[in-house]
């Protein structure tokens, strides 16, 4: 389905940014060992530095990498949500920079349920992205690839088309579940019921 692998596997192992689609809105993102391309996202976006990005890849357990043992409230979750619009925080492990995480002892991952998403971890070392949404600081999240276009053209350094897979629209669910607690951060397109 993805035309341009090539280049999308070059931009990210060059310290490049990407913008793609997912299931909820777009997203901006590289790869996870690239402190360079982390920093790009920050300054596109114009994002204050405490604010951590995400990790999102097409299988759950390319993201167990970077994560201590997730408690059973979080594998609940899991087993019940992925792939979809739910992103869990839960206690990050050595991999985990902290450039991504803001100095955050925690994480949030995500699998998104996307198919040319999961085409894009497919392709790509290590299978995850760091990633945010594809928009400036405090201004809406673009949610068609014409919006990622007019949002993003001049400062991504590549921007994949959605070859008929849309973003639905609505931001992801975001729950903590350290401590075998569950708290929900931002109520988005899944209402939890465990």
């Amino acid at each position: 389905m993805i035309k341009n692998k090539d280049e999308i596997i070059n931009t990210l192992t060059n310290d490049g940014v990407i913008a793609f689609v997912t299931d909820t809105v777009w997203g901006l993102g590289c790869l996870v060992q690239s402190e360079k391309a982390v920093k790009k996202i920050y300054e596109i976006k114009k994002r204050e530095a405490q604010k951590p990005l995400i990790l999102m890849s097409d299988e759950i357990y390319h993201l167990l990498n970077y994560v201590k043992p997730i408690p059973k409230v979080g594998q609940i979750l899991i087993k019940k949500y992925f792939p979809g619009a739910l992103t869990i925080v839960t206690d990050k492990n050595e991999n985990t920079p902290d450039y991504i995480t803001s100095s955050m002892p925690t994480v949030g991952i995500r699998v998104p349920d996307n198919e040319v998403f999961r085409e894009i971890c497919k392709i790509i070392p290590t299978h995850v992205l760091a990633t945010t949404s594809a928009n400036l600081s405090h201004q809406p999240s673009a949610k068609t690839y014409a919006q990622a276009l007019e949002n993003m053209s001049g400062l991504a350094d590549l921007i994949i088309e959605d070859y008929g897979y849309p973003a639905k629209g609505l931001e992801s669910t975001v729950a903590g579940v350290m401590n075998n607690e569950l708290r929900i951060f931002r109520q988005g397109e899944i209402f939890l019921d465990i």
